[in-house]
């Protein structure tokens, strides 16, 4: 989930630990975002937001015919990327890495005929504009994915009092500061004022039970990671208190070793056309 704007601050921040930790959520959530993804016609990909780099290193390798643009407004995550993306010599002269701010994209209409979003939106104050801008930039008949967050989805069992205050906090604090938790299930309404076309949405769930209990527990122990990344912030802003943190971590060891833990969430997402 990786920042694309100067001004809203990113929760997880931006350390070697966070980045390595959005590539092991790429390698993870991998098989339920790329199922429905199909850009193997496509030449120019744009990704909004490629952060680390590590959605970029994916879809480099599923579709080795297209050359990717990434764009994000962070250069410390772009210097992450390209030494990530470097130390691979099959994508080199592949892709291109840009210093650039999405609500204004350096490029001429039509220059791409494919784009990518993953977790990003939920992070910008203005995410209508950002479509705008992509739209602009794809040529007729070009189609954008996009992936987000529905973080009301989210449930754990057993009952974990510290985590959902935890969880409750952070959203709140995300919405404050003028992001959107909720935004994939907006992503359809967001697309159509963009001017988008032929807007499907499709809702990804991760529901893990006794049937998977290895799959549960790396989710959970992701899950973890996950939380565990936003809670110096958000201690340091009084969000939350250390006792809730704590509380938390010894919930989620509990949920980890439990034989009937059930995990679920669900995000969303669209796919769209242009047309002009």
């Amino acid at each position: 989930m990786n920042d694309n704007t100067g001004n809203f601050p990113y929760l997880h921040g931006f350390s070697q630990k966070e980045q390595d930790r959005l590539r092991d959520q790429a390698r993870i959530l991998e098989f339920l975002i790329y199922q429905d993804i199909n850009f193997s016609n496509i030449k120019k990909l744009i990704e909004v937001g490629c952060g680390v780099g590590a959605q970029s290193e994916i879809l480099l390798r599923r579709f080795p015919k297209l050359h990717l643009t990434g764009v994000d407004l962070n250069a410390k995550q772009l210097t992450s990327a390209e030494t990530y993306l470097s130390a691979r010599p099959e994508l080199h002269g592949r892709y291109d890495l840009l210093n650039m701010d999405a609500s204004d994209l350096q490029f001429p209409s039509g220059e791409f005929d494919g784009a990518f979003l993953c977790w990003i939106l939920e992070h910008v104050p203005e995410p209508a504009r950002i479509l705008g801008e992509v739209r602009r930039v794809l040529s007729s008949g070009s189609k954008v994915y996009i992936t987000e967050v529905m973080n009301f989805s989210f449930f754990i069992d057993p009952y974990s009092p510290h985590l959902w205050k935890y969880w409750m906090a952070l959203n709140d604090y995300q919405y404050e500061k003028a992001g959107d938790p909720f935004i994939g299930a907006k992503l359809g309404n967001l697309l159509a004022s963009a001017g988008f076309i032929n807007i499907k949405t499709n809702i990804k769930t991760m529901h893990y039970d006794n049937r998977n209990p290895e799959r549960r527990i790396e989710v959970i122990e992701y899950w973890t990671e996950l939380l565990l990344s936003a809670s110096h912030q958000l201690i340091l802003e009084k969000i939350v208190s250390k006792e809730i943190v704590d509380g938390m971590v010894k919930e989620l060891k509990l949920v980890r070793k439990d034989p009937n833990a059930v995990f679920f969430y669900s995000f969303m997402q669209a796919e769209a056309e242009v047309d002009r």
